[in-house]
């Protein structure tokens, strides 16, 4: 699809063009940083299945796009832990020369590297996390959020399930990433007339859950949501089985659920619960050929962030290549101008906040019964369009956006 560009789009696409850069790849080579967890909660949908899918992004343009470029990749273990995320990129940006950083799936992390890019002039691309990356604490020009955000996590399924008096209890792991879920979630949840009766946090990573899931039965809510990821949310639905949660009148919700979570836990114990996801292996023929040959080196199917990784390496590496440049803003100024497309995402275009927005889905996991396959586990039940499932441009935070949108209103 190609992008579509209005007034404040061309505010800000103004003031990213007066700034000069030379139409050059510094050092002859693009340099792909990838910081991911490779031991920790988040390794299983992110780690070596990220590094795997940058690699095929840089094989895949390098056959294209990118032909007679030279790309190289470096990574590391951030350790879910921002001071040594912030000190590895720093390293890497000022010995090591590298243009761009991808991964840094938490959110911790996430709020640390966005001002170092803005600083040294890179560019960070997040295939998800907190909402505020394009919101208080974007950069545009620098940070690019590609297949989730907290929002839309919470968006999709909250507006689907919630009617003027439904009730909602958060479980809530007590970090950055929780937090926005919790956040987002009471405002969403407000805005369609349902009410969040209370919330209760618990430490990252979650040693065991028993005590608030029993707190969130005992209130009565309609819905009880796990604002958490990763194994949290995997001990999480195993617990919420084990007290009848998921067969009683209460509805179980994952706001951020993963299809190679839902295997780890299995269907018997997953069935019915409802999650949101901007990506999943069998939509059509595109991510099934994606995700097969992802499988062919990973042993499993993609994650939303591995598809995430690939996506938005490649669609960078297409903007070097069309600008003959790595200069941050030049680069993500094409991003926005160049049609995204690939076996990942549809109808996605690159708004001038940052973000990514394209096709949605809510998806109900299958009983077992109703699986064909090792990898069949999700019933689609909807396909939202991307301007109504992500937080829409007019409601940004950005003080980007909002400068652009004075600027427009004095004009």
């Amino acid at each position: 699809m190609t992008a579509k560009f209005g007034p404040l789009t061309l505010a800000l696409a103004a003031g990213l063009a007066a700034t000069p850069a030379a139409a050059e790849i510094s050092g002859g080579t693009v340099k792909v940083g990838v910081l991911t967890d490779m031991s920790g909660v988040y390794s299983d949908i992110t780690g070596k299945g990220s590094l795997i899918a940058a690699q095929m992004a840089i094989d895949d343009c390098l056959k294209a796009e990118c032909a007679g470029m030279k790309i190289e990749m470096v990574s590391a273990d951030h350790q879910n832990k921002a001071d040594i995320a912030s000190a590895t990129a720093r390293k890497w940006i000022d010995q090591d020369g590298v243009d761009v950083l991808a991964d840094m799936s938490n959110a911790s992390i996430q709020l640390a590297i966005a001002p170092l890019v803005k600083e040294k002039n890179r560019v960070a691309l997040f295939p998800g996390g907190t909402a505020r990356l394009t919101g208080d604490a974007c950069q545009p020009g620098h940070v690019v959020q590609w297949m989730w955000d907290t929002y839309v996590q919470v968006a999709g399924i909250a507006n689907r399930l919630t009617q003027p008096g439904t009730s909602w209890y958060l479980v809530t792991a007590d970090y950055a990433l929780g937090q926005q879920l919790e956040a987002d979630a009471k405002t969403v949840v407000g805005k369609k007339g349902g009410k969040v009766l209370g919330s209760v946090r618990h430490p990252f990573p979650a040693v065991d859950l028993s005590s608030p899931l029993l707190t969130a039965q005992g209130s009565g809510a309609d819905i009880i949501a796990l604002a958490n990821a990763g194994n949290d949310t995997v001990q999480g639905i195993k617990t919420a089985r084990e007290f009848g949660i998921t067969t009683s009148k209460q509805k179980l919700v994952a706001f951020f659920l993963t299809a190679l979570d839902v295997k780890s836990v299995g269907l018997p114990v997953a069935q019915g619960t409802l999650l949101s996801e901007g990506f999943y292996w069998d939509l059509d023929d595109g991510t099934r050929a994606f995700s097969e040959r992802f499988k062919a080196q990973n042993g499993k199917i993609p994650s939303a962030i591995h598809a995430g990784v690939y996506s938005s390496v490649l669609h960078y590496l297409k903007s070097v290549a069309a600008t003959k440049s790595d200069d941050a803003e030049t680069v993500v100024k094409k991003m926005g101008e160049l049609p995204i497309k690939d076996d990942v995402v549809r109808n996605a275009k690159l708004r001038p906040d940052g973000r990514m927005v394209h096709d949605f889905y809510v998806f109900e996991v299958k009983a077992p019964d109703a699986s064909k396959g090792e990898w069949d586990l999700y019933k689609l039940v909807a396909t939202l369009p991307g301007d109504e499932a992500f937080r829409p441009l007019s409601e940004s935070a950005c003080p980007a956006i909002i400068a652009a949108r004075g600027e427009k209103k004095a004009n």
